[in-house]
């Protein structure tokens, strides 16, 4: 595979509709070769960079690009990038708002039984949870502990009603917005679930008395980019994927 042909391959998988914002996806670094292993992350970093040169990767695709606020990474990854000849990836927005995106992956690993609503967008509404149900109400412990085996890292979690949880509210990442937990409570969500929190976030969940599971940004999103990968490679039978493992960095401390 080469790059055309794996522009052509994302073209198939998002469709037009998704891919309208351009600046949502992109490519960091492009090398002239041919694509034959893949190495996904949510994060490109000097650590997701390294990690492929270990690998023997062609090709980076992940959630994020280097974000404009971690001043000089996207130079130091682009940099190391060309230095070895590896190309990189990244799509934000669209694998957000993609059937088979971040949090209906997600959602997948926490074994729900019905997927009411994906996460969407619009210029209306802004960014919506997905919705999903479970035909017999889980406990809230043990939906904690299945999220953290699922993340394999620590869940803050918050209990903030007393039945077992039948339906929940997904926004993976950055997902902290009172907004967004207000959405998913009107839509009669008892558990909100999310990639990060601040103050507001868990005051208001409080005071809405909606249960809040926080995980890391990162690994909240990993299983979209693992589905993105592994659907590339379904389309490419000939293309490797490989994880490249990040740090717990958000919650090891």
């Amino acid at each position: 595979m080469n790059i055309k042909d794996f522009e052509k391959t994302i073209q198939q998988l998002f469709g037009e509709r998704l891919l309208e914002e351009d600046d949502e996806y992109g490519f960091t670094y492009t090398a002239d070769k041919e694509i034959r292993k893949i190495g996904y992350a949510t994060n490109l970093s000097m650590e997701t960079v390294e990690l492929a040169i270990a690998q023997g990767v062609d090709l980076i695709v992940t959630h994020h690009d280097a974000w404009d606020f971690i001043y000089g990474l996207r130079e130091a990854c682009t940099t190391k990038l060309a230095a070895h000849n590896i190309s990189h990836f990244w799509i934000h927005a669209p694998l957000d708002f993609v059937g088979f995106g971040t949090c209906t992956s997600l959602m997948k690993r926490l074994e729900v039984d019905k997927i009411n609503v994906y996460s969407t967008y619009s210029e209306a509404d802004g960014e919506l949870p997905g919705i999903a149900e479970f035909a017999v109400p889980v406990e809230f412990g043990r939906l904690t502990e299945r999220m953290r085996s699922a993340l394999n890292e620590p869940v803050r979690a918050w209990k903030n009603n007393d039945p077992p949880v039948k339906r929940i509210g997904v926004l993976t990442g950055a997902g902290h917005s009172t907004a967004l937990i207000r959405e998913a409570a009107e839509r009669g969500c008892d558990t909100y679930i999310t990639g990060e929190a601040t103050l507001y976030t868990i005051q208001y969940a409080q005071f809405a008395g909606i249960n809040l599971l926080v995980g890391s940004h990162t690994f909240t999103e990993i299983f979209g980019v693992a589905s993105l990968a592994k659907k590339i490679v379904e389309m490419n039978p000939d293309v490797e994927i490989t994880e490249l493992e990040e740090s717990h960095f958000e919650l090891n401390h």
